[in-house]
């Protein structure tokens, strides 16, 4: 399998001098395609960043960031805006839905932000796999955590990306909920054929990957 997402020494600092606080440092780390590899944890340990950075939503101090070989920090602004709407697919812990239009509506903004045409059937494809098409014209306060979760999904899995990022993405559902979300966003994965990597505390949940990476002051290492 081809590696789909590489870091190399990746670094973030905050400061300088005795002050510098060193919240990713020299971060190497390569995922195959298809994997489901889960970043453990503990809050502060530099996880949250190590994602932003791997995802290009964060500037890192040094060190690069591979997606099929390419560079993404060698891109200009614009251009890497495009690469990470069209290759990334990210999930959040606070679902980042817009209240204003429908689920429908939510799930095929990127592919609209980029100007493209959305395949419906693959669209109602996946609302069907992740068990919301009943609720395709509610707007997102009607729904409960797990329904917006599973929105939040099907927005990111929308633009068909390699890649799929999930920032602890059970992180205000309850346990019995997180673990049917987690399961969702393994088997959409598997089925759209993704890389996903996910980011968490919880033990147990990081379990359900094929591969644990564990991240501490900074620094990671394999399981």
């Amino acid at each position: 399998m081809n590696t789909v997402l590489e870091s190399k020494d990746l670094c973030k600092y905050y400061g300088k001098g005795e002050n510098v606080v060193k919240a990713v440092h020299n971060a190497s780390i390569a995922i195959k395609q298809g994997e489901f590899v889960t970043i453990l944890g503990k809050s502060g340990s530099g996880k949250s960043t190590l994602l932003h950075m791997l995802g290009g939503l964060d500037t890192p101090t040094g060190g690069k960031v591979l997606i099929n070989g390419k560079d993404i920090f060698g891109l200009k602004e614009e251009e890497l805006t495009v690469f990470r709407r069209r290759k990334i697919g990210f999930v959040f812990q606070a679902y980042n839905l817009i209240s204003s239009i429908n689920v429908w509506e939510n799930v095929v903004l990127p592919i609209g932000l980029d100007n493209r045409q959305f395949d419906k059937e693959f669209i109602r494809d996946i609302i069907a796999t992740l068990g919301i098409d009943s609720k395709i014209h509610n707007l997102p306060y009607t729904l409960s955590g797990g329904q917006q979760q599973r929105v939040a999904i099907a927005r990111a899995l929308s633009v068909k990306p390699d890649i799929i990022l999930a920032d602890e993405p059970t992180g205000n559902l309850d346990s019995r909920t997180g673990e049917e979300v987690i399961g969702l966003l393994k088997m959409s994965a598997l089925k759209y054929g993704q890389t996903l990597v996910m980011i968490t505390h919880d033990e147990e949940i990081a379990q359900i990957a094929d591969r644990i990476l564990v991240m501490e002051d900074g620094g990671i290492r394999e399981r």
